[in-house]
């Protein structure tokens, strides 16, 4: 991208920075990830997943929900990246991928939740 000259320039520090910012797809893909967090039942199951591993069953007893709507939660934030399975005999385990972008989004999360949630509660 371009250097470009603003309509009027305030002298700010970092200027360089917010003039040549990163390409769109990188905005895109940012997009793509919170989209998948854009969805209470799905950031309280990542979450969750974030706290432990547990299957479908499980997972739906803890955020009450149907095991067909827990399911695919799951597989949306699979495919995001987001979370991991394995396999134990025919039971199917869940957890939090062990990724930087899983630590940061769960890092955030708990962020946002003392913020947007002072009052201490965190189930519910």
């Amino acid at each position: 991208m371009e250097k470009m000259d603003l309509p009027q320039d305030p002298g700010r520090s970092g200027k360089e920075t917010w003039q040549n910012p990163p390409g769109g797809e990188n905005f895109q893909t940012l997009a793509e990830i919170f989209k998948q967090l854009g969805d209470g039942s799905r950031l309280r199951i990542f979450w969750v997943l974030c706290h432990c591993e547990a299957c479908v069953v499980d997972l739906s007893a803890t955020v009450a929900m149907s095991s067909p709507a827990v399911s695919h939660h799951l597989k949306l934030l699979r495919s995001a990246g987001l979370i991991v399975n394995r396999r134990e005999g025919k039971e199917v385990y869940y957890t939090a991928a062990d990724t930087e972008q899983a630590r940061l989004l769960h890092e955030m999360i708990e962020e946002l939740m003392k913020i947007a949630c002072p009052s201490g509660e965190k189930h519910g």
